[in-house]
């Protein structure tokens, strides 16, 4: 690991004024960033503690309804806070299918967002990646690229991006807020990550010292919460990135969809949102038929970057697969979640 100068910030803006210095990362849980400077992938010359920041481990309803999350509050507890788990089950849902139990209790909310693509190339020093050192080239195009992209891929760059806990956000409309040295501003979550283009080093919308201090969930998506849920399907039953997954939600009145949220993972390199699919659904009857639909609509642009036609059959029948599990209802208890050596009811005890 390189040698670096290590800063604990007292409050947000001493970590944006420390972060002024070239060359700077933000440290938070280091469920990601100390597994990247340990393997030379990240390799900072100055490393900003904001752990210990007053304000960003709360979670904060708002007066319509909404909530803001603050960018250090743990994924397990998030997770198990009771009245988020009843407002946005499908969020809940999400994060306990990420990681591991002990990895849930270190993670943050914001560096959950930040996470860097787990593609294999990105991950080897000696592998060339243009999204790691614009310009060197993309290994991935001719090499192991089976779990790589079907949507919004180009030349340079087939990543996924590797967020279970984005794409319910993505879903819901989900904004980060963000501050730094030119003051705070929110950004859609939609809008927060790049498509690779021909700038794939450039990942997120986020400007030289920006923090992410929060993220908000607004009032209207707790409409979806007697329908909503997230689907992730993965090549081992613990501890493993999706495959594909998806978030649905429905807003079903006399029998007919009055609204729908839908957003892939493991798809692109961002939270893949369905808008057509969603518009499809409204004002027609919940059923297989009409999921199916929806799903060749949202995959209609897909295309393989590699060895990775079957995820776009994949990716159709688990949006099926979720649409109908939302339609039957969000059930009371959530289900056990693969190998999981806690309970996922509300509230249960998270932390060893």
């Amino acid at each position: 690991m390189k040698r670096f100068d290590y800063i604990r910030a007292a409050s947000a803006s001493e970590a944006i004024a420390a972060s002024a210095h070239p060359n700077s990362v933000y440290l938070a849980g280091g469920t990601n960033m100390l597994d990247l400077m340990k393997i030379g992938v990240a390799r900072p010359d100055r490393v900003i503690d904001i752990s210990r920041i007053e304000g960003l481990s709360e979670i904060t309803w708002q007066d319509d309804g909404g909530v803001r999350i603050g960018a250090l509050v743990r994924n397990a507890d998030l997770a198990y806070d009771g009245r988020f788990a009843r407002t946005f089950p499908s969020v809940a849902e999400a994060l306990l299918s990420g990681a591991s139990a002990q990895v849930r209790n270190a993670a943050s909310v914001g560096g959950n967002l930040m996470q860097h693509t787990r593609c294999a190339y990105f991950h080897d020093p000696a592998s060339a990646c243009n999204r790691r050192v614009a310009g060197s080239g993309c290994d991935a195009r001719e090499g192991e690229n089976r779990l790589h992209a079907v949507l919004g891929w180009s030349e340079h760059c087939i990543a996924t991006h590797p967020s279970d806990f984005c794409v319910p956000l993505v879903a819901f409309d989900a904004n980060v807020e963000v501050e730094g040295p030119h003051g705070s501003r929110d950004i859609k979550l939609w809008e927060f990550y790049s498509l690779p283009g021909s700038t794939p080093d450039h990942v997120t919308a986020l400007q030289p010292g920006e923090l992410i201090v929060a993220v908000k969930i607004p009032a209207a998506s707790a409409a979806f919460a007697p329908n909503a849920r997230y689907l992730k399907l993965r090549e081992r039953t613990s501890f493993a990135f999706a495959v594909v997954s998806c978030a649905a939600a429905l807003q079903i009145d006399g029998g007919m969809i009055q609204s729908a949220r839908i957003a892939l993972g493991g798809v692109a390199a961002r939270p893949w949102r369905c808008q057509g699919a969603e518009a499809a659904l409204i004002g027609v009857e919940p059923g297989r038929e009409a999921f199916e639909k929806a799903a060749s609509l949202a995959l209609a642009d897909a295309h393989p970057s590699g060895d990775n036609a079957f995820k776009i059959e994949l990716a159709r029948r688990i949006m099926v697969r979720a649409l109908t599990l939302a339609m039957e209802g969000t059930p009371e208890t959530m289900p056990a979640l693969p190998a999981s050596p806690f309970p996922s009811e509300s509230g249960a005890r998270h932390v060893a």
